[in-house]
């Protein structure tokens, strides 16, 4: 029987081993605390997936809320008025809501004993009624037409490999579990875990109830979103499908299935991406996300046009140099409403059949609420009002409108807690890189901090390595601010948002120069009057996690460093990460075997024997896309040259999902904090508590 705690702290100093430290009681609080601290995860909410009514009057959206009795964040749905802005409760629980058509009921996805349905809700009178009883947990939700059916992508379980046979098992006897075999390539995920027997597929069911009908079969997994024509007979996704669709990485396809006979037709083939496509309208075109893969590290997705079989496809956004995230068909046709990212901020936009982009908003956000990644998503009316997850960095992702040009906040989901809590102020601050480029970075400060006062400085350093953090709410940056930390927060070179070039300067080449963009970041800091440069401290998570790890094996300027599930060692990391075929493909010109230098030398491995800065290492026991071993060698190796360091091990968490339950979120901020505190200048944490 195993113990379950909200985190586990393996405390082992250098050589000589010493039991860890004993931490100071902490003084029980008599009346409220205006600073930010762990508990106020529970107390958080963040708005997410905002659809609004064909008509433009009506918003139903789902709220996750920190449940301190599960440890979750669990989600409920709401409805809001858009005149008034009145909300409204429409389900305690649920996702993926949809409206039908014709606005008159919702769609979503809820729980039902032990696995999620497929439920729709009349407005009108409130009454809702289960359609589904399949156990494949329904994703993906597209209203036909007409109003009369629903499509949805679910798993078909299948039946498991075997090879050989155990003997006959006699009757009562209790035998260990049959064997495990695994003969695909990529046979675990991060989050799900090990992969079961079964494929996605999609399906149909009445929107009234009834026998759900599954219409594609085969050992390859579709996907959505799903997009019905405007007659009713044909739904659009993608996939990867054919004969070596196991190895392919990227390499999917938008194809037409026939509703009726099950009957597919592959509309795109080229080698890249073709996904999330949209059926105009009126039927007569097809748009879609995808770019052609040149195995670079990254690549832009651009959005495509072509006919009603997606022939003669164009891209809208090639000069735009930027990578498109979402898309949706104005009502007329004659326009789409696109999300993408611009140094840093999340921005949607109308894209002319011609291209031309017409800028609407620049300040959607959501997503997470650890980090502050871009992110955020939207919906149109018929009328052109656009609902989207928006706000700053005072406050995580709230429900926004425009219309008629203006922008409306609708919710002010965390306006009582926030309104009580000292909130670190941010700024955004000039970076200059060793080679004259720009780099944007962004610092909050300790509320309460008086002008010109030099403070600590944690340097968080973003994953991907392609990806981007923005001007938003997170809550691992109030939390060290509150201990007195200031935070910064850069896109160095590699980082989305600013073009196809930034981000592969980098390609085949990470990490390097990104190195020098995040010192620079630091330096700005220094020279900017707000860090103390005899205490600077540093951490980040997966890409970050590298770039933490290459930083203390190539300087010392940092007192103390938490590296937070890490890539250690290229090799290892190819051949035991999730997604099998991506590291080699993407991130090296060859494969480990024929040419391992390449990868010993962009491993933080290598610098192993430089390394004097005292480190945490931090993952989640159920990582599999930087596994547990990539943490432990590290770990082990720092151990072995006597430098100080402690392995935190967070029970149950995934890659992606190291910060899931709010108790997890906090211990982990806290034991970064309290390492940073033990080699931290002793008058500076009097001076923060």
């Amino acid at each position: 029987m195993r113990l379950h705690l909200p985190i586990t702290l393996l405390i082992l100093a250098a050589t000589p081993s010493v039991a860890p430290e004993r931490q100071p009681t902490a003084p029980v609080a008599d009346g409220p605390t205006r600073s930010f601290v762990g508990a106020d995860l529970f107390g958080l909410s963040i708005a997410a997936d905002p659809q609004i009514s064909p008509d433009g009057r009506t918003i139903v959206y789902v709220r996750r809320t920190g449940d301190v009795m599960a440890d979750r964040m669990q989600s409920s749905v709401w409805l809001i008025d858009v005149a008034s802005g009145r909300q409204s409760p429409f389900s305690p629980q649920g996702s993926n809501p949809r409206w039908s058509p014709d606005g008159t009921r919702i769609a979503y996805a809820a729980g039902d004993g032990e696995g999620t349905q497929l439920f729709v809700r009349w407005i009108a009178t409130g009454a809702s009624a289960r359609v589904t009883s399949f156990p494949g947990d329904p994703q993906a939700l597209a209203w036909s037409p007409d109003g009369t059916r629903l499509a949805y992508v679910a798993t078909v379980p299948g039946e498991a490999t075997k090879i050989g046979t155990a003997p006959p098992k006699p009757e009562g006897a209790k035998w260990a579990e049959p064997l495990t075999v695994i003969d695909r390539v990529n046979y675990r995920n991060d989050g799900p875990g090990y992969v079961k027997p079964g494929y996605d597929h999609l399906f149909v069911v009445a929107a009234d109830g009834g026998t759900a009908r599954q219409i594609t079969f085969g050992r390859f997994d579709d996907g959505g979103p799903l997009s019905w024509t405007p007659d009713g007979r044909a739904i659009v996704f993608s996939a990867i499908r054919g004969p070596e669709a196991d190895r392919q990485v990227m390499n999917s396809d938008v194809i037409a299935v026939d509703v009726m006979t099950g009957t597919m037709r592959t509309l795109t083939a080229r080698d890249g991406p073709d996904a999330q496509p949209r059926v105009s309208p009126d039927g007569s075109r097809i748009a879609w996300l995808g770019f052609d893969d040149k195995r670079r590290s990254y690549e832009n997705t651009q959005l495509y046009i072509g006919d009603r079989d997606a022939g003669a496809p164009r891209s809208l956004t090639a000069s735009l140099d930027r990578a498109i995230e979402d898309v949706q068909w104005s009502a007329d046709g004659r326009s789409l409403y696109a999300s993408f990212d611009d140094h840093g901020q999340r921005r949607i936009a109308r894209v002319g059949l011609d291209g031309r982009l017409t800028p609407l908003v620049d300040n959607v956000q959501g997503g997470g609420l650890d980090r502050p990644y871009t992110g955020g998503e939207f919906s149109v009316a018929r009328n052109g009002t656009l609902a989207y997850t928006g706000g700053d960095a005072g406050t995580p992702a709230d429900v926004w409108v425009m219309a008629s040009g203006k922008r409306r906040r609708l919710t002010m989901l965390n306006a009582v807690l926030t309104g009580s809590k000292a909130i670190a102020p941010v700024r955004k601050i000039a970076v200059t890189a060793a080679d004259g480029r720009s780099i944007d970075a962004w610092l909050a400060t300790p509320p309460g901090r008086t002008p010109g006062q030099r403070v600590p400085l944690i340097l968080e350093i973003h994953g991907g390595p392609n990806s981007a953090y923005g001007p938003s709410f997170a809550t691992d940056m109030q939390l060290y601010a509150a201990a007195g930390y200031a935070v910064l927060w850069t896109n160095p070179r590699g980082s989305t948002s600013y073009g196809a070039e930034f981000a592969n300067l980098i390609d085949k080449n990470y990490p390097s120069a990104d190195y020098d963009d995040l010192l620079a970041a630091v330096d700005a800091a220094i020279a900017d009057g707000t860090a103390d440069s005899n205490n600077l401290f540093v951490t980040g998570g997966s890409g970050g996690g590298v770039l933490t790890a290459w930083i203390v094996g190539k300087t010392n300027r940092f007192k103390a460093a938490a590296t937070q599930k890490p890539v250690i060692n290229w090799i290892s990391e190819a051949l035991t990460m999730d997604n099998t075929l991506f590291t080699s493909r993407y991130w090296f010109a060859k494969l480990p075997w024929e040419d391992p230098m390449s990868y010993w030398k962009r491993s933080p491995l290598s610098l192993v024997g430089n390394v004097k800065t005292p480190t945490l290492v931090i993952v989640g026991s159920d990582d599999y896309r930087t596994p547990v071993s990539e943490a432990e060698q590290y770990y082990a190796a720092l151990q072995i040259r006597g430098v100080p360091t402690a392995l935190v091990m967070v029970p149950g968490a995934s890659h992606g999902g190291l910060a899931a339950r709010p108790s997890q979120s906090a211990a982990k901020a806290s034991a970064i904090i309290a390492w940073f505190d033990r080699y931290r200048t002793p008058a500076q944490v009097a001076a923060a508590r």
